[in-house]
């Protein structure tokens, strides 16, 4: 109830391998668009690279209602 667009606590995220995924395309496609010379799309998806990493390493809490 109430968890936003990306509920980053599912307990689809328990395994480590998943998050290492999820969190590593997100940062390995900014580092391809910053090296294929596309500094905005770089940005964003570093971002949420850095997003994904904080809260899947960090404060990563996995609900355990499913």
């Amino acid at each position: 109830m109430g968890r936003g667009v990306f509920d980053l606590d599912h307990p689809w995220f328990r395994p480590l391998w998943r998050r290492l995924l999820v969190t590593g395309i997100a940062l390995g496609w900014g580092v391809l668009e910053l090296a294929s010379g596309s500094p905005g799309f770089a940005v964003l998806f570093l971002a949420l690279g850095a997003y994904a990493g904080w809260r899947l390493f960090v404060t990563f809490n996995p609900r355990g209602d499913e």
